[in-house]
């Protein structure tokens, strides 16, 4: 039945990529939409405010700034609102807010949140207000996601475009992510939460007397207008620490549908627009092909590892599957489908305490995030990151034909190899080096309170590769606030959101500035399945020169120790 249930879910995903992706090649090429009557005049009307020119497009150095300096400026906006808190009106009442807001946690999680990564070394019931909750956070998933796909937009215009200088207007684009992609799918989304059971108020937390004679508190809020969002801007910080474990964030079977596939669909659906844009659909078909083969494969690793017996429970005579850290209603099924695909959507909601899976089980979402979250991804981030591997692999291919690599007619030259090395030792770099820091240091030793070796190891590790990948998951036993982890944490999610668009874009400016080859009896084809199986290949032995020492010294180990 879990097969089932993970084949059903792939074919959805699947299902819905050729008509999502086409519908986005509408919105962004500006072509007619049944949204049009309702949303142009409002697009228009945004224009004039903040003077924003449609005709007015923009060099790939320019849309990158214009992308930092939101992002920059949405951090610094989060920044002061957290510092200022305590001063506004609304719940929850001043004695439930336990954790300090202190300098750093405030940097942090502005940080955290204007890069979609979400990483909370908080607990939010306690920690903040619901104003906070719900127009600083949600702005921001709404915001950062938004930016975040317009990247990615940009980047498939480098392959469609030829002699061009330009990639776009950023600012177009945001407008268009927001207004067509993003608040449409949230507002019909949020509803359904509701109509679910997900609580949308501003109601004080609830003081009840339990059966066994004891005082718990309830904590509610404006928890509908965030969860969504969260799952499609590939955000994840939860309203509740237990985040999509919680009842009243994910209450019934169909909200956590909801959630996976508003975390799956539009990012595989770039795929699509990839193919639709360049004039070549089963190239997208091939790319996507390969993403569901990694997916199926994590899968299956997973889902082994946790329906298993426990080896360390062998001797109590204890039966069935791995339900450690795991919520009864979801079984091992629903939660290694969230697992998987919430390490490969870049968006840390999580329904399980992944501290607690096997280790077998917790390579899947760590080498997920390691290797760029290449399948599906974030809104734009992981398509833009399996193209880059598909460049490798065009390389490699054009090394082995003897003629200039080339893909979908864009010469890879000098120049474009050099972005796509940099882009693919930028994360192996950021991660291992701030692992070793960690692993070095007594401040980042201090952190690793319960779990020491392999299994402490693999909490640093998987730490800095959420934050590098912009995702948030985290193995929880790592005691992550304090003012080591939550700055250089932050250093991570600030590379991890600029350093591969940069990358990204600037690649994007050079393919857009080239003409497009003639197809030839010599060139390397892109769209057949003996190139897919060239990029799985290249994904498998890339990852494997990168990560295999860490990993073999983390997870492998301890899995072996058993």
């Amino acid at each position: 039945m879990r097969w089932l249930e993970y084949l059903i879910f792939l074919g959805v995903v699947v299902g819905l990529a050729a008509p999502v992706g086409v519908y986005l090649a509408r919105v962004f090429e500006g072509e007619r939409t049944w949204l049009d009557p309702v949303l142009r005049p409002v697009e228009s009307a945004l224009h004039r405010i903040f003077g924003v020119r449609r005709d007015c497009e923009m060099s790939a150095g320019l849309y990158f700034l214009c992308f930092a300096l939101l992002g920059v400026l949405s951090a610094l906006a989060l920044f002061v609102l957290l510092l200022t808190q305590r001063l506004l009106p609304g719940g929850p009442a001043e004695s439930y807010l336990t954790t300090p807001m202190t300098f750093d946690l405030a940097a942090n999680t502005a940080i955290s949140f204007a890069t979609t990564t979400t990483w909370q070394a908080y607990a939010g019931e306690n920690t903040l207000r619901y104003l906070v909750q719900a127009v600083g956070l949600v702005s921001q998933n709404f915001i950062a996601g938004a930016a975040g796909l317009a990247v990615g937009i940009a980047f498939i215009r480098g392959f469609a475009r030829q002699g061009s200088a330009t990639i776009g207007n950023f600012w177009v684009d945001l407008v268009r992510a927001l207004l067509w992609v993003l608040l449409p799918i949230a507002l019909v989304g949020s509803l359904l939460l509701v109509w679910q059971g997900v609580p949308m108020n501003g109601s004080p937390y609830t003081r009840v007397h339990t059966l066994e004679g004891g005082v718990q508190i309830i904590a509610q809020g404006p928890i509908a207008a965030l969860e969504l969002i969260k799952n499609l801007g590939t955000n994840g910080g939860g309203f509740f620490n237990a985040n999509g474990a919680h009842p009243f964030e994910n209450p019934t079977a169909l909200t956590g549908i909801m959630a996976l596939l508003a975390i799956a669909v539009l990012p595989a659906s770039l795929t699509m627009t990839f193919g639709r844009m360049t004039g070549r659909p089963r190239a997208g078909w091939v790319l996507l092909g390969v993403m569901a083969t990694l997916f199926v494969a994590g899968l299956a690793v997973c889902d082994q590892a946790e329906s298993a017996r426990p080896p360390h429970l062998a001797g109590l005579h204890v039966t069935g599957p791995n339900m450690e850290g795991k919520e009864t209603r979801f079984g091992v099924g629903d939660s290694v489908l969230a697992t998987v695909v919430t390490s490969n959507g870049a968006t840390g909601s999580y329904n399980g305490m992944l501290d607690s899976y096997e280790p077998m089980g917790v390579l899947v979402p760590l080498v997920n995030m390691l290797l760029g979250e290449v399948v599906f991804g974030g809104l734009g981030t992981g398509f833009s990151g399996m193209i880059m591997i598909a460049l490798v692999a065009v390389f490699l291919g054009g090394l082995m034909i003897g003629r200039t690599p080339a893909y979908l007619g864009k010469k890879l030259t000098e120049g474009e190899a050099k972005l796509v090395a940099f882009n693919i030792v930028l994360t192996p770099a950021v991660v291992l080096l701030l692992s070793a820091l960690a692993l070095t240091t007594a401040a980042g030793r201090a952190a690793i309170t319960t779990n020491p070796g392999p299994h402490g190891l693999t909490e640093v590790i998987f730490a800095y590769a959420s934050c590098m990948a912009n995702n948030g998951q985290t193995m929880a036993s790592l005691s992550g606030d304090s003012l080591f982890y939550n700055l250089t944490t932050g250093l991570a999610m600030i590379v991890g959101r600029f350093g591969p668009p940069a990358l990204a874009l600037a690649l994007a400016g050079r393919f857009a500035a080239q003409g497009r080859l003639a197809t030839t009896s010599g060139t390397l084809p892109s769209d057949t399945f003996a190139f897919g199986a060239l990029i799985l290949a290249t994904i498998v032995i890339v990852g494997a020169l990168n990560f295999f020492p860490a990993l073999a010294l983390g997870p492998i180990a301890e899995a072996l120790r058993r």
